[in-house]
C-alpha cells in the first residue's frame, strides 16, 4: 500500500501518475492523486472524471517506467 507521505506528495506537487491494476497497459488509470482514505484513493483524469481505486494497487509516477507488482505475478500459480 502507498505511504501517505508519498500520497500527499504527489498531491501537493501535481505528479502525474499511473495506476498498475492488472498485466495489461491499456487497463492503468492516469492521472492526478485528489484524495484518499484508508481503503482507496481517488484519481482525476485528464478528462476531469474523478475515479475512485483500492488503494493496494501500485501507484508509479509517469516519468519512471511501468513496473508489475510483486504480487500481481504470484495470482497466476
Amino acid at each position: 500500500m502507498m505511504d501517505e507521505l508519498v500520497l500527499d506528495q504527489y498531491r501537493n506537487d501535481g505528479t502525474f501518475v499511473r495506476v498498475v491494476r492488472d498485466f495489461l497497459e491499456i487497463n492503468d488509470v492516469k492521472g492526478y492523486v485528489v484524495a484518499w482514505d484508508d481503503e482507496t484513493v481517488m484519481i482525476r483524469r485528464r478528462n476531469r472524471r474523478v475515479v475512485k481505486l483500492k488503494r493496494s494497487y501500485a501507484i508509479q509516477r509517469m516519468d519512471e517506467p511501468r513496473q508489475l507488482p510483486p504480487g500481481l505475478l504470484e495470482d497466476l500459480d
